[in-house]
């Protein structure tokens, strides 16, 4: 079982997609917690060094969709800005949405095209009313159904028939890949500053909570 989560920075500032980085490692160390495999499948790095607008994470193993969707939503990476002193602003946000990567080709088979010979009505003259040399061709997988009767022989018209449907298939399976790609793109403007469904923050350790106040030394006189 896989699953693919696109997590991006959207249109935030720099702060975002150094945000994104962080997220990013915390959810892979989360998945070696759970036993979980991840791969940066496909990267768009931002301005800055080291960091990212948006990054494709396939996560495999036992129970990925759960996962993936523990860490879809609004993300919010809780730190000061690496870039800015002063900012008072200390939460950065992350949109994580899973989706679609790749779009299954159909693979034409003549075997899964039902074939009837019909007579057509027009132009033509008699032999073109009387004989049945007219294909109604049927792709059962897909359910599109093509009819010809531009040529006076069966056999003509049958294998026009399987070029058009051959045609129509690939013409499907490449509206379905731009939608695909439509949708994930428009996942980058879904982006909802405010009421995140997680929030992380930079680890703290012990030392740094319970740091004791400098001891000064009194002068002898």
């Amino acid at each position: 079982m896989s699953v693919h989560l696109l997590m991006s920075a959207g249109r935030g500032p720099q702060e975002c997609a150094w945000a994104l980085v962080e997220l990013l490692s915390r959810l892979e160390a989360d998945a070696v917690r759970q036993g979980l495999a991840t791969v940066r499948a496909q990267t768009v790095p931002g301005d800055r060094p080291g960091t990212y607008r948006s990054v494709l994470v396939e996560i495999s193993g036992p129970g990925a969709e759960a996962f993936a969707e523990s860490w879809t939503g609004t993300l919010c990476w809780q730190a000061p800005s690496p870039y800015r002193a002063g900012v008072g602003r200390k939460n950065w946000y992350v949109t994580a949405r899973p989706c679609g990567v790749d779009v299954p080709r159909t693979t034409f088979v003549e075997a899964d095209v039902d074939v009837v010979a019909c007579r057509t009505g027009g132009p033509g003259g008699q032999h073109r009313n009387k004989a049945s040399t007219a294909v109604r061709a049927t792709h059962r997988p897909s359910g599109i159904v093509v009819v010809v009767d531009t040529e006076r022989e069966f056999g003509l018209n049958r294998g026009i028939a399987m070029r058009l449907l051959r045609q129509r298939l690939e013409q499907r399976d490449e509206a379905a890949e731009r939608a695909l790609g439509t949708a994930r793109w428009r996942i980058h403007d879904e982006l909802v500053r405010g009421n995140p469904t997680r929030t992380e923050r930079p680890e703290t350790s012990g030392r740094d909570q319970a740091r004791p106040e400098p001891t000064r030394r009194r002068r002898r006189r």
